[in-house]
């Protein structure tokens, strides 16, 4: 079994299970996602982000 690192988007705590122990809100990964130069859509998602 491989665990993943996860944060809750709430308080920001971070946690190996899918739900907050603190608050019981759902988690998300705290990975970011993979980097690939042949990303079609990068210029997209740069242009909302510094928008």
């Amino acid at each position: 079994m491989r665990f993943q690192l996860r944060k809750c988007s709430k308080c920001f705590q971070y946690t190996l299970k899918e739900s907050c122990p603190k608050c019981k809100e759902q988690t998300i990964s705290a990975h970011p996602a993979k980097f690939s130069p042949d990303d079609k859509y990068m210029r997209y998602r740069l242009a909302e982000r510094y928008n």
